[in-house]
């Protein structure tokens, strides 16, 4: 294997390697895939946001979640840089948890196409409530290990 990255033509339109302006909106964001190496070998891709935030979409305040996104890649790679941009796109962007979390799963999916996807979205209480939402689509391919997302249930003084 080479220690030299390989350019491709393909990559000029990426993101990565050269400075971007941030996304001011979920929509105006771009998810980047890059082709799989290994696209014959099922295995587990994971992604951690643990300081998502979003506005609420009644009150404007804050809203903070811990996000785990989880996939077995098919053809492409999410690029990360594209998603620390798309998902930074989400702070000033209104609207509720379960909305957040169940776009970014759709999004990230029309984009890469993955063979299985989830994602946890751990929201911090809102109201004194904290609202845990899961989206998947895909079937895991047999014989996966996937391992638990590892994000305790939101516990307070007790």
């Amino acid at each position: 294997m080479s220690k030299t990255p390989r350019k491709s033509s393909k990559s000029e339109g990426l993101q990565l390697g050269r400075a971007v302006e941030w996304p001011d909106t979920p929509e105006r964001a771009k998810l980047d895939r890059v082709p799989n190496p290994q696209a014959d070998t099922n295995y587990v891709v994971r992604f951690t946001a643990p300081e998502f935030t979003s506005l609420c979409p009644i009150t404007g305040q804050p809203d903070f979640a811990h996000l785990v996104i989880d996939y077995v890649p098919g053809q492409w790679l999410l690029e990360s840089k594209s998603l620390k941009l798309y998902v930074a796109s989400f702070r000033n962007h209104g609207a509720f948890h379960e909305d957040c979390t169940v776009a970014i799963g759709k999004r990230i999916s029309s984009e890469i196409k993955p063979k299985w996807l989830r994602i946890g979205g751990y929201w911090y209480p809102r109201g004194g409530i904290p609202i845990d939402v899961f989206w998947q689509t895909g079937r895991l391919p047999k014989g996966m290990w996937v391992p638990e997302q590892g994000v305790a249930p939101y516990r307070g003084r007790g």
